[in-house]
């Protein structure tokens, strides 16, 4: 259920929207190639699902996650597109009773000490932070971590590959999310060469 263990060897989650298929495994072979390993689709778009299915089938080495998962009927629908972990930018009782149901690894989203306490008793030391700089971004993430040492996070939000250094810096970011990696410029105009470049730069931040 808790997704620490499945992503701690990755210190950068590509987060990416893609509005097709094809695309989006052109950036998953983009980025296995450039050493980033995982990457997360959220559910944004109405070829999300598909995308999902796409990698799973033919990107089998990456290391698959769908995000902005809100629901439990999503949480069911990614895991049977072949979704290996599952990112939420917040949590709901019948989400995490879902989550709870399943084997997917989750990673609740929490954004108040009292929501990383209440995940904390349900099993989540993973927890997303979103929208990270907006919601206090490292002097809120460095004043939790000394009175609650247990949680760990992913942030993301607002977030480039400078300030990814300093997040990571961080004894209680496991992670960080990242959407610089595929703007959707690049990915509309097919500019793969220059989004393999950034993936290549955000693994050596992860090293």
């Amino acid at each position: 259920m808790d997704a620490r263990t499945l992503l701690e060897p990755y210190k950068i989650v590509p987060v990416v929207v893609v509005d097709d298929a094809d695309d989006a495994v052109r950036l998953a072979e983009v980025f296995v190639e450039a050493g980033v390993g995982v990457i997360e689709v959220t559910l944004r778009t109405s070829a999300a699902m598909q995308a999902l299915e796409a990698i799973a089938s033919r990107v089998p080495e990456m290391l698959l996650g769908a995000g902005s998962v809100r629901s439990a009927a999503q949480l069911a629908d990614v895991a049977a597109a072949g979704a290996r972990f599952a990112v939420s930018p917040g949590s709901s009782s019948a989400l995490l009773e879902a989550a709870a149901a399943s084997a997917m690894p989750f990673v609740p989203g929490a954004i108040t000490p009292s929501e990383v306490l209440g995940l904390l008793e349900r099993g989540y030391t993973l927890q997303k932070f979103f929208p990270a700089e907006a919601a206090g971004g490292i002097p809120f993430l460095k004043s939790l971590s000394s009175p609650i040492p247990e949680a760990a996070f992913m942030p993301t939000g607002g977030i480039g590959p400078g300030l990814a250094r300093d997040y990571l810096a961080l004894p209680n970011v496991l992670a960080v999310g990242g959407s610089w990696l595929a703007p959707s410029a690049l990915v509309a105009s097919g500019a793969f060469d220059e989004i393999a470049a950034l993936a290549r730069d955000a693994a050596a931040i992860g090293v």
